[in-house]
């Protein structure tokens, strides 16, 4: 049986992530694996190997983050197919995933739930208030994963694993750390990390960071300096492991994270609207519109082994987490503080034979929220969310070759608030309202040869109404106000994929074709019938997405790599023009133009040196649903330029605790937006990061 996420139990596994960690702390660049020789725990909740599954999963690694110069938890997904990143802004990011963004996307932490229920629709910034300099490795699972997780995973399950101690694989005393600091010549723009692990090996352990971010204002070849992109932030992480016994082992980890001044850059005067050859937004109207985000996650675990065969493996969580999202515009204020408390158990082990994943999972949202007007408000004030799920997945290996999984969740949710203002009465109302909801998904990959498998999958994904869809007053598309609706139903969506994987010595790649349903999708539609100028969420009709998503490395020397990917989809979705109007068919907004890059690396073969090129490139996205052309000071007329940008990035070993990296961004200084984005990217760019590890 493989391990439970975080088990560190079994020194086999840990002691490979320790000399992982230990490598990154001496600044030397750890052994490359094959991509699909990764393994994973997001995809099925336990230990497996990339190709063993029957999901399509992408894993980025800490060393990535720090040899690319990725800025944020987002840029770490700019370089993974069937994503595609928008920015609202230079301090936000929302991965599209298989067209899917914001909270239609399932984010943890270390398998602790982030999502909340004031979290808004549409591209937003709360993947971005996570610190990218303390992670282990990103986990993205691409489609639906309700049966695991539960709400909200419709596009993909996004796992953030933060760094460990490594005190299992220590003797005696130990310590050591490091200084990192980088810094950008575009934006002016300043990060450092300050990192200490300390404690006694076999018995426990200790792991601190302190994280200082200044991001200056960033300069595009057109558009010149755009003022007010830049913000800061500050980030504390502390993590602390203990064997309570050789089976048994305590871990408590706390995060913080604060931003300061997050301004959305296009809705203000700063923005004098892009024009790129045909292609023209319109400029920014308010003096300003800023945005100010505090959060902090706390959990202890206890995870372990015994002789019970239905949960060999056993882990529970206890979690805490503190919100505070608020927002200054022109003639308004708003604040939203939310108090989340969750448990969850999960157990693996043996049932006939098989293996068994079981386990259950409660999350409580206190919110509390304020403006300077009543009928302003983010969410309703006084009001509460639960969540609770049971859920199971069974895996049975047919043979040597043919392996099956399924798997099923019932869940079960109620929302209940105390104030939210009536604009035809002018006064606060309360209410309630709870929803069930019972999920599937069946999944299979047949072994052709040993380094080559099939897999095809069915999978259901469900989203809940949250306290936003439900009761919140916000400002989307720059302009629109939007309601929420108290009447309504979780949105579904049924994914049918199949793919084909491979993994040797010199070659690897991955190829899926997917295919998804949508049913009741929450959505936003014109409602004039009793407020004016209103836009009102609401149930809409059916859609579809399909896309085809390729990856590949070439290994075609011990010291030369050849990778890149690949992405295009499509979809269409039935929407009402208004309240009591038509229905009509619309492309889905902010569809990924096809979009993919290429990267050729060479590593020395004492791995002390390496460079890296790489092309990131995007087609011209002219097909644009009635949402998009709406949204004129993020897409263009004509929709978004294509575009072709290269860079280059090396690192070199100087000594032993000592690494140098070097990333020559945007080459040709190219004037370019990612689809659905309100700001540009940068142009040219030198980042220079230096490791200081003791």
């Amino acid at each position: 049986m493989k391990h439970l996420v975080n088990a560190g139990v079994t020194v086999s596994i840990l002691s490979s992530l320790t000399a992982s960690v230990a490598a990154q702390e001496s600044g030397q660049k750890s052994t490359e694996t094959k991509d699909l020789e990764t393994t994973i725990v997001t995809g099925s909740r336990v230990e497996k190997s990339i190709l063993e599954s029957a999901v399509s999963a992408s894993v980025v690694t800490g060393a990535d983050v720090l040899e690319r110069s990725l800025r944020t938890i987002p840029d770490a997904l700019r370089y993974t197919s069937g994503v595609l990143i928008q920015k609202t802004t230079h301090g936000h990011g929302s991965p599209y995933i298989r067209g899917f963004t914001g909270r239609q996307n399932l984010l943890l932490v270390d398998g602790v739930r982030m999502n909340n229920s004031t979290y808004r629709s549409g591209p937003v910034q709360y993947w971005n208030t996570l610190d990218s300099n303390a992670i282990s490795r990103l986990e993205l699972v691409k489609g639906p994963n309700s049966v695991l997780y539960g709400s909200d995973a419709l596009g993909g399950t996004l796992n953030v694993l933060s760094k460990d101690t490594g005190y299992l694989a220590e003797e005696g005393w130990f310590s050591g750390g490091s200084l990192y600091y980088k810094y950008d010549t575009n934006s002016k723009s300043h990060v450092s990390r300050l990192e200490q692990r300390f404690g006694m090996g076999q018995k426990w352990g200790a792991l601190l960071g302190i994280s200082a971010k200044d991001f200056g204002d960033i300069r595009d070849s057109n558009l010149g300096i755009m003022r007010n992109t830049g913000y800061s932030e500050q980030n504390l992480d502390f993590k602390f492991e203990y064997a309570l016994n050789p089976t048994t082992q305590l871990t408590f980890a706390h995060q913080y994270i604060n931003q300061d001044d997050v301004w959305r850059w296009h809705s203000t005067k700063f923005n004098p609207g892009w024009v790129h050859g045909n292609h023209v937004t319109s400029a920014g109207s308010l003096d300003f519109r800023i945005y100010d985000q505090e959060r902090s996650l706390t959990y202890f675990r206890l995870n372990g082994q015994s002789d019970h065969k239905l949960f060999e493996e056993w882990e529970a969580t206890f979690s805490y987490q503190k919100s505070q999202d608020s927002e200054r515009r022109d003639g308004r204020f708003a604040v939203a503080d939310v108090d989340t408390y969750g448990f969850a158990f999960q157990g693996n082990g043996y049932l006939g034979n098989g293996e068994v994943v079981w386990g259950l999972d409660y999350y409580h949202d206190e919110v509390n929220s304020n403006a300077n007007e009543p009928r302003r408000r983010p969410v309703a004030d006084d009001s509460s969310y639960d969540t609770l799920g049971v859920f199971g997945q069974y895996k049975w290996d047919v043979n040597d070759r043919w392996r099956v999984s399924a798997g099923a969740r019932a869940s079960y949710f109620h929302a209940k608030w105390g104030k939210v203002f009536n604009r035809t009465t002018g006064l606060d109302e309360s209410g309630s309202e709870n929803w069930n909801d019972l999920s599937f998904s069946l999944r299979s990959s047949y072994d052709l040869t040993s380094d080559t498998a099939v897999y095809g999958s069915i999978s259901q994904g469900f989203r809940a109404p949250n306290l936003e869809d439900l009761t919140g007053s916000n400002i989307s598309n720059s302009s629109d106000d939007v309601m929420g609706s108290s009447n309504l139903d979780a949105e579904r969506v049924l994914t049918f994929e199949t793919g084909l994987k491979h993994s040797s010595k010199h070659f690897s790649y991955g190829a899926s074709v997917f295919y998804t349903d949508i049913s009741d999708p929450i959505t936003t539609i014109e409602d004039n019938t009793v407020v004016p100028n209103v836009v009102r969420i609401t149930n809409g009709e059916s859609g579809y997405i399909y896309g085809v998503e390729l990856d590949g490395a070439w290994y075609f020397a011990d010291d030369w790599k050849l990778s890149g990917n690949l992405t295009w989809q499509d979809g269409k979705q039935k929407t009402l023009s208004e309240v009591g109007g038509s229905i009509t068919e619309d492309t889905i907004r902010r569809l990924s133009p096809i979009a993919g890059s290429v990267s050729l690396r060479w590593t020395h073969l004492n791995e002390k040196f390496w460079v890296e090129g790489t092309v990131l490139g995007a087609a011209t996205q002219d097909n644009l649903g009635a949402g998009d052309l709406r949204d004129g000071q993020r897409i263009p007329t004509n929709g978004t330029p294509g575009y072709l940008v290269g860079s280059i990035r090396a690192g070199w070993q100087a000594r032993e605790d000592l690494l140098l990296t070097l990333g020559l961004e945007n080459l040709t200084d190219e004037d370019y937006r990612v689809h659905g984005s309100g700001v540009n990217e940068t142009g040219f760019n030198a980042v220079l990061g230096a490791k200081f590890s003791w």
